[in-house]
């Protein structure tokens, strides 16, 4: 084993001892661990299509053939939970990740380059000011209700956040010695930027991404619930609980078991992204 596998697996020790210090954090991680895994495994454990409707078996109570019981079209809670899983962890995954690289972009440019500073800031500010679930609301009516539309919409929705966090720390990190230097000796713009600028937005941005993949779960809820999000079809959280509102006087299980999805996967993520905070805050680590 060579020196440098050493320092870096000491490194990669440290920092997951730091993230697993709190054992909120630990239970958080193990709870998203086994969301993903029931997500992901369903169409291996069962071979049960989801959408399958049986009449003689709708809105029967939770029991051992139906651990969460069936909706109004007999069709099985929890089957439907762990496909819908893979909707919503997607939508949540997809917005996360395109936010944080097109606001990262923005927030790079807006930071670097004085002149680019006040034009995007400006829409950034503009697009801040309205609420996340009326922006997401006339995004989606514009675009039309589908899942790749609700996904660009949040992408829309999440961005400014993201291109905040980014300019902030880049202002910072444009006015350091290294970068200084590096422009001194005539070092390309793009390469400063690559090389010397975004490995410094990592670690806040990473924070952002979990926040805003909670957020997006959460989101696409908000607007299936709200009918103008993912076409009923399609078996996310949210639209498992839009279509059953009008059964929860009857078989409340089919809207409690959806929602506690929604609840433990987004804290759990929101969770997580502190204990991520903690582990890469340079100031906290100093603090320990």
């Amino acid at each position: 084993m060579t020196l440098s596998s050493t320092k870096s697996d000491s490194r990669f020790k440290y920092l997951a001892r730091r993230y697993f210090a709190r054992r909120v954090v630990l239970f958080a991680t193990v709870l998203l661990a086994i969301v993903v895994l029931v997500a992901v495994s369903i169409s291996w454990l069962s071979h049960v299509d989801p959408n399958s409707i049986s009449i003689m078996q709708r809105l029967k109570s939770p029991s051992l053939s139906h651990w969460a019981g069936t909706d109004q079209l007999g069709r099985d809670v929890f089957l439907r939970m762990a496909y819908g899983g893979r909707y919503s962890l997607t939508i949540g995954f997809v917005t996360a990740f395109g936010a944080v690289v097109i606001g990262t972009f923005l927030g790079m440019v807006a930071g670097y380059f004085r002149w680019a500073d006040t034009p995007i800031m400006r829409v950034v500010d503009a697009m801040m000011a309205f609420p996340d679930i009326l922006l997401g609301i006339a995004l989606v009516a514009i675009l039309g209700p589908s899942l790749w539309n609700v996904v660009l919409a949040l992408v829309i929705v999440y961005t400014p956040r993201v291109a905040r966090v980014a300019r902030a720390s880049t202002l910072v990190l444009r006015d350091l010695l290294y970068v200084d230097a590096a422009r001194a000796i005539g070092t390309p713009t793009w390469k400063i930027l690559y090389l010397h600028v975004l490995p410094g937005l990592i670690s806040p941005v990473l924070v952002q991404l979990t926040f805003i993949f909670a957020y997006a779960i959460l989101a696409e809820a908000a607007l299936s619930f709200l009918g103008v999000g993912v076409p009923p079809s399609i078996p996310t959280w949210g639209t498992m609980i839009s279509g059953s509102l009008n059964y929860s006087d009857q078989a409340f299980w089919t809207i409690i078991y959806p929602g506690l999805a929604i609840v433990v996967t987004s804290l759990s993520l929101q969770v997580a992204g502190d204990g991520i905070r903690d582990c890469l805050d340079p100031k906290l680590r100093k603090a320990a």
